[in-house]
């Protein structure tokens, strides 16, 4: 089987964690634990978040007041660089044997996507309302909550079109496996003309991952954070896992936006459009996801209706 595995970003720095590269490979050596156990069975293409440390960077490149901040899509590109080499690293100690591959990876948008005035997707570390109002005084940042705190967000255009796609099946059709599209790539605008530029944007990660899964025709999608399932009332004493369900079931709830939301649309999309499995659950729960024991499994139908069309799942339809 050919699994897309995406790494949200609090999968790689936990809640309350600051983002240090050495916490950062700790978690991150977790994670390549996790993945191991199922590219040493089965191909596998891995993406990932990059909130925390784009924000950081935006951050950092504000306080140098000799040059001009660089723009998200650059900050985008060194995010990806960075993550993309501590994931190749630590999945090289954990497959000797296997080709690993990080590959800087543009994704073009929508020049006139109006989600490009709507800023929405949470970036950076999480602020008190305290010091994000202040934050947003002092530096014009749009602000917006996040759990219990508060972070800063940016514009999340649409993914339309993977530029390195032609060679990110090349080398998964040689056996390598393929670490791309980090932090959803890197937003370009292609012009009529041919010619490419970056976006001052963020592309949502798992928008990005459902794409390329859908491109690339993965038998599943899997989509890693910090939480064990998808919840029904969130943060309420009626929270409630969801454990099996269908992408028009799921639409029917309501989730956080730039949170869950993003990936149950990305789950959603990718089965209605290959008809093949994801799963959304804890990054430590990886392949028992993939077996449909843990976490939350979306099918187009029920797996104990049709069991037969989903193999891996038939231990638990009776």
């Amino acid at each position: 089987m050919l699994v897309v595995i995406a790494l949200g970003g609090n999968a790689l720095i936990k809640r309350g964690q600051p983002p240090e590269v050495e916490i950062q490979r700790q978690n991150i050596r977790l994670a390549a634990q996790a993945i191991a156990e199922i590219a040493r069975e089965h191909r596998v293409v891995v993406t990932h978040g990059n909130g925390p440390q784009v924000g950081l960077l935006a951050m950092q490149a504000e306080s140098y007041k000799q040059v001009k901040p660089y723009p998200l899509d650059v900050l985008d590109a060194e995010t990806e660089g960075a993550i993309g080499y501590l994931i190749e690293q630590e999945l090289c100690n954990q497959l000797p044997d296997k080709q690993i591959v990080t590959l800087l990876t543009q994704i073009e948008v929508d020049p006139c996507d109006p989600a490009l005035a709507l800023p929405i997707k949470p970036i950076g570390a999480v602020y008190s309302e305290t010091e994000a109002k202040q934050l947003a005084k002092d530096r014009g940042w749009a602000i917006a909550p996040d759990g219990k705190g508060y972070r800063r967000v940016v514009p999340s255009p649409e993914p339309r079109r993977i530029l390195e796609l032609p060679t990110i099946k090349l080398l998964v059709k040689v056996g390598a496996l393929v670490v791309c599209a980090g932090g959803g790539g890197i937003p370009v605008i292609v012009t009529p003309a041919g010619s490419i530029r970056g976006v001052e944007a963020v592309i949502d990660k798992d928008l990005a991952t459902a794409l390329l899964a859908t491109e690339l025709q993965a038998d599943a999608l899997l989509l890693l954070t910090d939480v064990d399932a998808v919840y029904t009332n969130w943060n309420t004493p009626e929270a409630k896992p969801i454990s099996r369900t269908t992408p028009q079931q799921l639409r029917n709830y309501s989730f956080a936006p730039g949170s869950m939301q993003p990936k149950v649309e990305a789950a959603c999309r990718f089965v209605e459009t290959t008809g093949n499995m994801s799963g959304i659950g804890k990054l430590e729960d990886a392949a028992e996801i993939l077996k449909g024991d843990r976490g939350t499994i979306i099918n187009l139908l029920d797996c104990c209706d049709l069991p037969e069309l989903f193999p891996y799942l038939t231990s638990k339809c009776g």
